[in-house]
Order: C-alpha cells, then structure tokens, then sequence
C-alpha cells in the first residue's frame, strides 16, 4: 500500500484544491493530512478525511505522518500540487527498481524562465541525484527509517534527506508522471532574482551556513 502524506499550513484554498483530485487516485492507498494547530478547526470541518496535528515545520509534519502512516511506499506530496491520475501505478513501478523516486516537475506558467526553471528541475535529479519536496518524493518505509526521516530543520529537509539517499549510493528514480506546482513565488520574487538566491540557499546549506539564516533569508522571498 502506499501512504500519501500532505502537509498543509494555512491553505484551505489548497487543501479544497488537492481533495477535489482524489478521485485520479486508483489502487491501493491511504491519505494523510498533516496540519499545525493554527488549522485546528480543520479536523471538524473535514471529518471524513484522516487529518493529524503535528508541530509546526514541514519536516515535522511529514515525520509525523510518516510515523502514523501504514504504507510501506510513502508519498509526500505538496498540498498545492496538481498531479496526473497514473501517480500511484508510476511509484508503484519506479520502487520496484529503486528505494526512491520523485516525479516528473513542471510549474503551472507558460513562461519561458519557468519552462527553464522546470527542466532544471528534472535535470537535477538526474544528474545530481537531488529532488525538492514539490516533485513529490517517495521511498519505501525501510529506507526513511534507516535515514531516521526528516531532518528537523526548518528549511532544507528535502534537500538533507536527498543527500542522505545520495550517500547510501541509491538512485533517485523519476518516473514517468508529471507533476505541476505553483509558480507565484517566483512571479512574486522576480523570476531570476529567486532562481538565484534558492542556488545561493543551496551553496549556503552545502558549506554550514547557520540554517537559522538560510531561513530567515528565505521568508523574505514567500
């Protein structure tokens, strides 16, 4: 089975979003809502969904879902994103030949920077073995345990965790189904400006920048 674990921060607008995709999703799975208890009133008002609570911080929140889930393939999908409706039959065959994968990222802009921005998304996976969280990482239960989850940070869990598959000598498999996010943080930004300073985050993180900086000066461009 595979457990679909979405975070959710102060976005019902998303979380309405993702629930009206549920019926693309065929097979065998579960899905988990992780909220903060700034979203409370949620759990109410979407009864008939499996919605938990966990602290504030996406690494927080899909480690407890993790922790709470039954799946032995886990799925973290960002509450925005919009996906294709082979998702599960293409993790499921992706895990089959690697431990973990993330699907195929494309940004809902017909810009050319964002088509840019999108290709080197893809390519990053496939020639550095590094995905972000808004290509819908997965991986077995085993490995994530082994891993021993998220990195609690409050930036860059995704980034850490791809480095630690990377340093088990695993690939990162993209499978063949697409999936789209939202491209307004870079409209908001300034498309270059902030292509540019999510590389310097990077380079930041890579060389041990206080991760307390990298995220106060990544807030300033949400």
């Amino acid at each position: 089975m595979i457990s679909i674990i979405v975070p959710v921060y102060r976005d019902e607008a998303a979380l309405k979003n993702f629930l009206a995709q549920k019926n693309k999703l065929k097979g065998d799975y579960e899905l988990l809502f992780v909220i903060t208890k700034e979203d409370e009133h949620l759990v109410q008002k979407y009864k008939d969904e499996r919605i938990l609570i966990a602290p504030k911080g996406r690494s927080f929140q899909m480690n407890h879902g993790a922790k709470n889930s039954t799946g032995e393939i886990l799925l973290f999908l960002h509450c925005d994103s919009i996906f294709e409706e082979n998702i599960l039959e293409e993790v499921q065959k992706s895990i089959e030949k690697s431990p973990a994968g993330c699907l195929r990222l494309y940004f809902d802009s017909k810009h050319p920077l964002m088509k840019i921005c999108g290709f080197m998304s893809r390519l990053r996976v496939r020639t550095r073995n590094i995905a972000f969280g808004d290509q819908g990482i997965f991986l077995t239960r085993n490995l994530l345990e082994e891993i021993g989850g998220f990195r609690e940070i409050p930036i860059m869990e995704d980034y850490q965790l791809s480095m630690d598959i990377k340093d088990r000598g695993i690939r990162i498999l993209q499978c063949d189904s697409k999936i789209i996010t939202r491209a307004v943080r870079f409209e908001k930004g300034g498309m270059l400006r902030t292509m540019y300073r999510m590389q310097k985050f990077q380079h930041m993180y890579r060389n041990g920048e206080s991760i307390s900086k990298i995220a106060r000066e990544y807030r300033n461009i949400r």
